[in-house]
This record gives structure tokens, sequence and C-alpha cells, in this order.
């Protein structure tokens, strides 16, 4: 990182909302360069230090890309005139300002804060204005000083801009009494950052605000880093002490205290303490709760099973297709118990399953279709028929401040609701869909429980299965068409814990041997780009998806991507871009939201609303680089805009982790695999990226890594006690 001096001479653009400013600034001997990014109190005529780095800009050439910055108060006179007139004091225009400094000086602003009636001696300058001009300029100068401050004391910018906007002039009173604060106020402020803060104003190692946010902060990673919804007091215990440098008899006094002030809840699951964080215990014991209630409240199905059985036979005959045993099961659970669980791998039916079930269940009144990400719903609808929409939309979620406004008190009209992809589904969106279904509602819930699990906290498929509280019905036929697709026999063979196979020529299922990174990394970039796209007759964007295990790497997703955005959409001075830290966006690039926007505003169809969610899949529409914003049109066809502080909510996707993949299926899945960590090169991430697929696999490495994988059966434990609560192991109440 770089540092440039010099003098504003002129604000070019702001974004008031944001603060993301166009700068001209004159630099210390070396000529006039711009400066952008998140300045939102930077005027002309400071003279400033800028921490960044140089960058080109196809339209505007060299501008330094500022992730720092720090000002002091104009000296000169023309710097203090610009100042002044730059309109950021309010009764000050350019000419106001220009007298003034005709009559005092380099000592103008000095005069402004000592002896501020002296003022009055300009023409036009009477008490009411004096009063305007004062109040401004007092403000402006409190305003710079807490950004100042917070900037010195780590934030960037942009973070200094957040915490501002939510204390205001309190900020500096509010972190002294306990800079912990921001960990659960501001969005962006990790532990680590406020313990740094913390620490450098004094704050004691061994401070109860430390130690409270501390453990808070290890129960926070654990669910969501690795789903889990409590963890073993041992276990929190020691990660706890082991992050603070504090001894474990401490941490464990802290504990205790959090449980008195409610900051913490706890459970006796059999010998071991388990500790929530109180939203994660209450969102596990509501679910619970509701699903339960939802069964007591399910009445008989009004036909009888010759009915049932006699409309199968009718569904089978306009269909021409033939259940088998499991699927005949699977339906009539689905039509008889009320709540059912289908579960089963590729080809094994579970798509004419539902389509039966749909047969049957619209005499019962109206069905709503829906899955976890919108390209699932898509999948869905084009299978049935049906519309399907995503729960988040079904459930008509309206921005963070306003949740869903459908639950409890105006619940779905829905008689029957299935999803799909529930292995994809976390707790808290478990509970917001059970609040929202009126009693009676019959609910089938359908999912592949040997994939990942959701990357949300929770086990909840899996919980359900295990519980045996509900109705599980396993499809685990394959149907002669799907035996015919080496991805689907492959898929079970993995599953299995058997080798797929690799050599059979002319199949959907192959692999591209290399041994070294820099040949993966080629033979991937080839295949997206020339080879699959000819042999698919598909788009390299829109058809063919690389997944990787990790993200870093040589053969991780932030390495490939640039690989391939450099391959598939290279700059051209017709492609407008905007840069992030060390990624660019550029026009038409594949994206993907890697964090849910609740309050995110988009377009679709001449229609309106808000929230675009992990995981969703879009293309770069266009580029605006002097309002430093882009529009992303996303799969289903929202179009959402974003301006330069949202980018961070956005990852190129040309390549993505298995673990976002979920509930996504392509035509082309190329997967490049020569090594890795055994606790990311596991069987079931093999075996849930080769379930993306629709027409082809390729496999771009070492056969041994892909062994290596299947013998490698590592399913992390994910501490959820939903399942004990389903089958009433467990009686916990608040």
């Amino acid at each position: 990182m770089s540092k440039f001096e010099g003098t504003v001479e002129d604000i070019v653009f702001r974004n008031n909302d944001n603060g993301w400013t166009v700068a001209s600034v004159r630099l210390d001997g070396s000529g006039r360069l711009s400066a952008v990014g998140i300045l939102p109190f930077l005027t002309s005529g400071e003279h400033a230090i800028f921490e960044g780095e140089l960058v080109e800009h196809r339209e505007y050439g060299q501008q330094i890309q500022v992730s720092k910055y720090t000002t002091t108060r104009p000296e000169t006179e023309s710097a203090i005139e610009k100042y002044l007139g730059s309109g950021l004091i309010r009764g000050i225009g350019k000419t106001t300002a220009k007298v003034i400094v005709r009559k005092f000086g380099a000592r103008t602003l000095e005069i402004m804060e000592s002896d501020p009636e002296r003022l009055l001696d300009i023409q036009g300058i009477g008490r009411k204005r004096l009063s305007m001009i004062l109040e401004s300029f007092q403000l402006q100068n409190a305003t710079r000083g807490t950004l100042m401050y917070l900037q010195g004391l780590g934030l960037s910018p942009q973070l200094s801009m957040k915490v501002y906007k939510l204390y205001g002039d309190m900020t500096e009173q509010a972190l002294r009494e306990n800079p912990y604060r921001l960990v659960t106020d501001v969005e962006g402020v990790g532990f680590k950052t406020a313990d740094a803060i913390a620490l450098a104003m004094g704050f004691s190692r061994e401070c109860e605000f430390r130690l409270n946010s501390g453990v808070q902060y290890v129960l926070n990673e654990a669910v969501n880093s690795e789903g889990h919804t409590y963890l073993p007091r041992q276990i929190l215990v020691r990660q706890a002490a082991h992050m603070l440098g504090a001894p474990e008899e401490l941490v464990d006094h802290t504990i205790d205290s959090l449980y008195v002030r409610k900051g913490l809840r706890r459970e006796r699951i059999g010998d071991v303490e388990a500790v929530y964080l109180p939203r994660l215990y209450d969102a596990e014991l509501d679910t619970a709760m509701l699903l339960k209630a939802l069964r007591r409240s399910i009445r008989p199905a009004e036909y009888s099973r010759e009915l049932l059985e006699a409309e199968l036979e009718r569904f089978q005959a306009e269909r021409g297709v033939q259940l088998c045993g499991e699927q005949r099961e699977a339906v009539l659970a689905a039509a008889v118990e009320g709540v059912a669980v289908i579960t089963g791998g590729p080809g094994t039916g579970k798509t004419t399953s539902i389509n039966c079930i749909l047969h049957l269940m619209k005499r019962m009144g109206q069905i709503e279709l829906c899955a976890p990400t919108g390209r699932a719903a898509k999948r869905m609808s084009e299978a049935t028929g049906w519309k399907a929409r995503t729960i988040h939309r079904m459930l008509e979620y309206g921005g963070e401040g306003q949740g869903f406004a459908r639950d409890e008190d105006n619940p779905l009209e829905a008689d029957v609701v299935i999803v799909d992809e529930l292995s994809m589904v976390d707790l808290f969106v478990m509970r917001s869909l059970l609040r929202a279904l009126k009693p009676g509602t019959r609910l089938v819930l359908v999912g592949d429980a040997d994939q990942l699990p959701s990357v949300g906290a929770g086990n909840v498929l899996k919980d359900l299965i295990e519980s045996e509280a509900v109705p599980v019905v396993r499809l685990t036929e394959i149907f002669r068409q799907a035996q015919e697709s080496m991805i689907v026999m492959n898929a079970h063979r993995i599953n299995r814990g058997e080798y797929p196979t690799l050599r059979a020529r002319n199949t959907d299922f192959f692999i591209d041997r290399k041994q070294e990174f820099s040949q993966a990394q080629r033979a991937v970039v080839e295949l997206v780009q020339t080879r699959l796209p000819g042999y698919l007759g598909v788009d390299s964007l829109r058809g063919i998806q690389v997944m990787a295990p990790m993200k870093r790497g040589d053969l991780g997703v932030f390495a490939l991507n640039v690989l391939l955005q450099q391959a598939l959409n290279p700059p051209q001075k017709r492609k407008p871009e905007l840069r992030r830290g060390d990624t660019v966006f550029r026009m038409g690039d594949k994206v993907m939201q890697v964090r849910n926007d609740y309050d995110l505003e988009w377009e679709q169809d001449g229609a309106a609303g808000s929230g675009v969610f992990n995981g969703d899949i879009g293309y770069i529409r266009s580029v605006d680089t002097n309002d430093s914003e882009m529009t992303v049109a996303f799969d289903d066809g929202r179009v959402a805009t974003y301006d330069s502080s949202m980018l961070e909510e956005l990852e190129l996707a040309y390549c993505m982790s298995v673990h976002k993949s979920q509930g996504s299926e392509f035509e082309a899945v190329v997967l490049p695999l020569l090594s890795g960590p055994p606790m990311l090169m596991t069987r079931n991430l093999l075996y849930t990226a080769v379930t993306r697929a629709k027409r082809l696999v390729v496999i771009v490495g070492r056969e041994a890594c892909v062994q290596r994988m299947v013998d490698n059966n590592r399913i992390l434990q994910r501490y959820s006690a939903l399942a004990l609560r389903l089958s009433g192991a467990l009686e916990g109440g608040r």
C-alpha cells in the first residue's frame, strides 16, 4: 500500500448516502490525480494523506484507490477560501468565503473557533446568519473529528461511516464505555477488530466486556462457520480461553455470569451441558414445538385408501409411468399422514413422486411449491409444471427490519405446502416456514439427506429423519432410465463408499488426468472456454459451472475465478469495471451474492421487491463508473443495483465452492481435484458436487485424489438438539 499527499482542489462527485467520493487532488510536487473511495467528509482546500493503490481506469486514467486517509485543516488563504466556499458550511457561499478570507487571511479558521463574533464585521452576516454558520461549522468539525478518531483506531473509512451513522455524536463516548459493542451493533466489525481497538484504548485483557464478547463470539463463529446450534460447555471454555488468552476458570465464571443475565441459554443433553446463544435456543425450541403442533392439527384424509389407490392408477395411466413400491409408499404417506419426509438420491424418482402427490392433493385445496433458492425453485417449476417460489418470496420477506409478512398472525392460504431441496434449509428458515402454516396444513418435505448440510445453522433434514417424529420414506431404487447415466450411477457408488467408474468411454462422466497444478488450471480454462461449449452446445457462462472444494490455493475458487474471468470476459474499452480490493467486477461477469441482504431492492418485470440471498447467481448487466454502481440481473429475472459500498456482498462465480452450489443444477460441472485438506476433501462433498450436474461431469486431476475422497467418510458433527426435541427425549422450555 502506497501513500499519496496533496491538497484537495475539488470534489468531483459524492454519493451522500454512502460517502463514495471522487476528488481531484494536487499532489505535493507531482501533478494532479483523482482520489476515489469512501471519503465522506473530504473537502476542497484540505491537505490530505491518502493510503491506497494507484490503479488504471480505462476511461479516466490513473486514480488513487483509497483505503484510508487523514486530513489537516487548510492553512493557506486559497485553501481556506476553497474550504469555506465548498458549500459544506451553511450560510457561506463562494462570494462570502472570499470576503471573509480577504479580511482575516490565514487566521480565518482560528478566528471562527475562538472569536466568531468578529464575523459580524462582514457585510451581510447578521446574528441569525452567524448562528447558522457557527452551528454548521462546529458540526462539521465534530463529524470530521469523529471519523478521523475512528480511522485512527484502525477502522476503514467505510466502517467508520457505518459506526458514525449508528452512534452519531455519541460515537466516542459509546466506544470509550464499551468498544466491544461494535461486534453486535455494526455489521462488518468482528471481535478481533473490536479487541484491537479496546486493547489500544487501555482496556484490560481480563475485563468483563472482553470476556463476555469473546465467549459470545466463539459461539457465533460455531454457528456461522460450522452450523452448530450449540457447543458443549467444555469445548466452549477451551476454545474461548485459547482465543482470549485467559484462564479457563475465568472463562467458566464468565459463562455462569452470562447465564444469569440471559446472555446465554443452557440445556442438559445427556451428560453434556449445551450452551446456546438465545436466538439459537429459541429457534430450535420453536421449530420443534411448531412441527409437533402442526402434526396434531392435521385431520385424517377425507379420502379412503381405496380412492387414493384408484387415483394412483389413474396418474400412472395418464403419465405412462409405473411407480415402484417406495414411490407409492411416499405418495400415500404424504396424502394420509399430513406431514411427511421423502428422501433419496439422484434417479430414485423424487420428481415423479412429487408430480403424483400434486395429482392426488389438488382436490385437497390450494397447493404451494417452494425451494430455498431461485435456481431450485425454477427447477421445481420446470419439473412439475406448477409455479414454485423461493421460501423467502412465498413468505413475503419485506426487509430485515420487517421480516416475513407471513406468520402466525397472517398465515399462508395454502392447504398443502411442498418443499424441495430441504437439505439446504437452515433452522431459522424452517421456523419461519412453520410459523406461516395455518393449523391443518399438509406439509411434504423432499430432499437428499446425503448431501452437504445447510450453510446456515442446524441440520434440519437429518434431524427430522433421526427423530422418527414424522413419517420418512427413503427412495433407494434407481430407475432404468437413470441407470443409463454414469452421473447417477457414480453418485450412488460414491455414496456407498465405492470408487466411481472413470475409465469408461463415451459417457457423461470422465476424468481429464493431470498431475501438476498448472496443467490442471489450463485444462479447466480450455474445457470451459472451448471444449465443452462445442461438445454440448451450451454457453460457457450459463451452461458450465466450475466447482472447487476450497477457496484458496492454485485450484481454489479465488485463483480459478481470476483465470476464468481473464479467458471468458477479458478487459475491453467497451466494458467498464469497478474494483473492490483485489477483485475487478466487469460488465458481463458472472457473480454470486455471498450473504443475505434483506433490504437490497430489485425490479422484475415491472414489479418491485427487496431481498437478495446468499447463493443467488447473476450477471453484471451494466457498470456506471461515474456513480460507481452496477446492475446485476439474476437467474430468476430480478435486477438489482449495487453501489461501491455493497460490492463486498458479491464474488465472481465462474468458479464456486461446492457448498455454494447446493440447490443448483448445471448442464455440465467441471471439478478440479488434485489435493486438499482431509477436512474438506470428503465423500459427501464429492457426492454433492457430482449430483449438481445434469448432462456431464468432468473431473480434472488425479484419480488417487478422487479415491481418497471416497474413502474419507468424515462427516463433521453438527451440534444440534432438534432431533431430541422432536422425539420427546428433550423437553426443555424457556
